[in-house]
């Protein structure tokens, strides 16, 4: 067997069986590596190579944690969750509260990708004040997850502006010129269309189906976890507003998390809003809160780059689509499951389709699917995986606010809920653009 299948199988079997994220992407990739045909120094080197790539990510997610308890200690998020909290005194009104905030987080979201592109950066700092007013409103957070999920994915995927510029001109129609293919008359939102329309048809049903009912946590929970009752003045609240303002201005400029969220930080010290002699404090506090995600992101790039070195991939595809030689159906059938299989492994879309493009290019012309099909074929491989993986941050950011109380999991309460709310649709909307385009 394929050593990428068998990889991404067992990290995916041991995340299932609740094995730690960390732990199952080590296994996978000794697993991966050994049935490549590396040898076990060989694979150790390859994995080390790869977690130095992800030493700027657990950074950035480390300081984006600091910035979120400094806005925490302002009282600015309480402030705003308890003007949320006093509109849930009115019972009429719970129902129109309800849809404020899943469209809110909906916009703000869809927002982080192309109109103020910051990524998973407002998750800290949104997410976990407000969880409280969701523990009344009784809102299922699997819903919330695929909310969230929804609006970091499909923005890149369809709109050429900020973060979709990089995956779309640059990676996606960039490779692809590479790979010998004219790309001057492909209206590349035209290509994704489709497939954007399955994203759309996975949240609809996550929202109006899977998770409208009612679902109860402990409120005792969220109150010791995150409602600290601290004494809001007016000085902290306009710090907390200067440097939210200053943070995302400074990463949008330097395009750097860790200046951002450094960068505002900073702010609430000089400021006195967080004390001197309280900042290693409130530090340690951020780390602990993004542990998970910075190691799980370090450990996933290990994970990539073993697969990379492992020389599999390439094998992968072209047995896949030999398979069907002549099915055209089928071939786009086995090109969007195989992106599907890499991403889930690597964690990265924009990992992802570089790897697939030298590949797949030559095989489209082959088959005889359009230059715009093969677009559509590429962008919906290379998205596939991104929403349901567990190593992915579409995932991994979700998680990192809705489990602040430990009343959230990772796999059964975003992971799952994404694969099969995104990915299916995903995967049927990607195969009825290569069939039409």
């Amino acid at each position: 067997m394929n050593a990428v299948v068998l990889a991404v199988g067992a990290m995916l079997t041991l995340t299932l069986l609740r094995t730690h994220v960390v732990i199952s992407l080590l296994i996978g990739a000794l697993i991966g590596g050994l049935a490549g045909g590396l040898s076990l120094p060989a694979t150790l080197a390859a994995f080390n190579q790869g977690i130095t790539g992800g030493a700027s990510v657990a950074l950035s997610y480390a300081l984006l944690g600091a910035f979120a308890v400094a806005i925490a200690k302002s009282g600015l998020p309480h402030a705003m969750a308890d003007l949320a909290v006093k509109k849930l005194e009115h019972a009429s009104a719970h129902r129109k509260l309800k849809w404020t905030l899943i469209g809110l987080l909906g916009c703000v979201s869809v927002a982080s990708q192309n109109l103020v592109p910051i990524h998973i950066a407002f998750i800290p700092m949104l997410i976990p004040p407000l969880l409280y007013v969701m523990a009344r409103l009784q809102l299922d957070r699997r819903l919330i997850a695929c909310v969230i999920t929804f609006g970091l994915v499909t923005p890149y995927m369809v709109f050429p502006v900020g973060f979709g510029d990089i995956y779309l001109k640059q990676i996606l129609l960039g490779n692809a010129a590479k790979a010998g293919m004219d790309t001057s008359g492909i209206n590349v939102m035209h290509a994704m269309a489709i497939p954007a329309l399955g994203m759309v048809a996975g949240l609809l049903s996550a929202v109006f189906v899977s998770y409208r009912k009612p679902r109860r946590y402990s409120l005792g929970k969220i109150e010791n976890a995150e409602r600290t009752h601290a004494r809001v003045s007016r000085k902290s609240l306009a710090t907390a507003f200067a440097a939210i303002v200053a943070a995302f201005s400074v990463q949008l400029y330097t395009d750097s998390m860790i200046m951002g969220a450094l960068s505002g930080f900073l702010l609430f010290l000089a400021a006195g809003v967080v004390k001197w002699k309280d900042a290693d404090g409130v530090f340690n506090e951020g780390m602990k809160m993004m542990a998970m995600v910075g190691f799980t992101m370090i450990t996933a790039q290990g994970f990539a780059e073993v697969l990379r070195a492992s020389g599999e991939i390439a094998p992968l595809v072209k047995a896949g689509a030999a398979l069907f030689e002549g099915q055209r159906s089928l071939a786009a059938l086995a090109m969007l499951a195989i992106g599907m299989t890499v991403t889930l492994g690597i964690g990265s879309s924009f990992s992802t389709v570089p790897i697939l493009t030298a590949i797949y290019v030559p095989l489209c012309a082959h088959l005889g699917f359009s230059p715009m099909a093969t677009v559509a074929i590429i962008g919906t491989a290379g998205a596939l995986g991104d929403a349901g993986s567990p190593a992915s941050d579409s995932t991994m950011g979700p998680t990192s606010g809705l489990n602040l109380d430990g009343q959230h999991d990772h796999i059964r309460d975003t992971v799952i809920p994404t694969f099969l709310h995104f990915n299916l649709p995903l995967m049927t909307a990607g195969w009825i653009a290569a069939m039409v385009l």
